[in-house]
């Protein structure tokens, strides 16, 4: 395991690639340090997958790259000229919208261009199979519905770059590989840049190009799946493979 860098994989882009920039991250609730000196670099057409037990910053370091939860100490650096969206975990949909609603309300904010922004929604409904349930409201559909709608809203508005939090949680295995084969297909259909937290080792292959593993509010990069896989650090290699026996066990993490 090593210290975040400039990956192999990436080695031959300029500096001029570089959209996110995280300088000197410190973040604390309390006595609780969550993230500690954290160093990242995000690239143009990056596919960065985040992994790491539960409670140990992964869904804060979105959060902070976002700008909804600003650092106490450090600096984070966005192109202006590359609109980010978010899917938060627990989906954020407007309950008193219809489906439909949940996604024409973004794009017209953001001012998306369609002859027919009803019939434009409609595609991103049809894509992640909610196209029979427009006319219905959030509460009106299951969670995995839901989770599907959140993904079709953050589509919806054409960002060049997408922060997913957990995706798949709470959708069944098929549904949950074509949710994130739909993510890939879009994100190189429309040449846009992805940082995806998800602890399913399979989703991971699958949406991944990079990998940052998150303990502790430190942040490790790891420049492939293979690589990942092959760590001999006894923390990741427990995590990655549900071991229940490691150091993980002894934290009761």
């Amino acid at each position: 395991m090593k210290n975040v860098a400039l990956p192999k994989t990436l080695a031959i882009l300029s500096w001029e690639t570089r959209l996110i920039h995280l300088q000197d991250i410190h973040l604390s609730f309390g006595d609780l340090e969550v993230l500690k000196n954290v160093q990242l670099d995000i690239y143009e057409g990056d596919s960065l997958v985040v992994l790491g037990p539960s409670g140990h910053g992964k869904s804060v370091l979105l959060k902070v790259i976002a700008g909804i939860l600003p650092p106490d100490q450090g600096r984070v650096e966005i192109k202006a000229d590359k609109p980010l969206s978010m899917l938060f975990q627990k989906n954020a949909l407007f309950d008193s919208m219809s489906n439909m609603e949940n996604l024409t309300f973004p794009m017209n904010e953001v001012g998306i261009v369609a002859e027919d922004i009803n019939k434009e929604a409609e595609k991103y409904l049809e894509a992640v199979g909610l196209r029979h349930a427009s006319q219905l409201y959030p509460d009106e559909i299951s969670g995995g519905m839901q989770k599907r709608l959140g993904i079709a809203r953050a589509l919806s508005v054409r960002p060049k770059v997408i922060l997913y939090d957990d995706p798949t949680a709470g959708l069944d295995p098929i549904t949950s590989r074509d949710i994130a084969k739909l993510i890939r297909h879009k994100q190189k259909e429309e040449n846009s840049t992805i940082v995806c937290v998800t602890n399913d080792m399979a989703r991971a292959k699958q949406l991944g190009e990079r990998y940052l593993f998150v303990f502790s509010g430190k942040l490790w990069l790891f420049d492939t799946f293979q690589e990942l896989w092959a760590s001999d650090n006894p923390i990741v290699h427990q995590f990655i493979r549900g071991l229940t026996e490691g150091p993980l066990s002894e934290q009761n993490t």
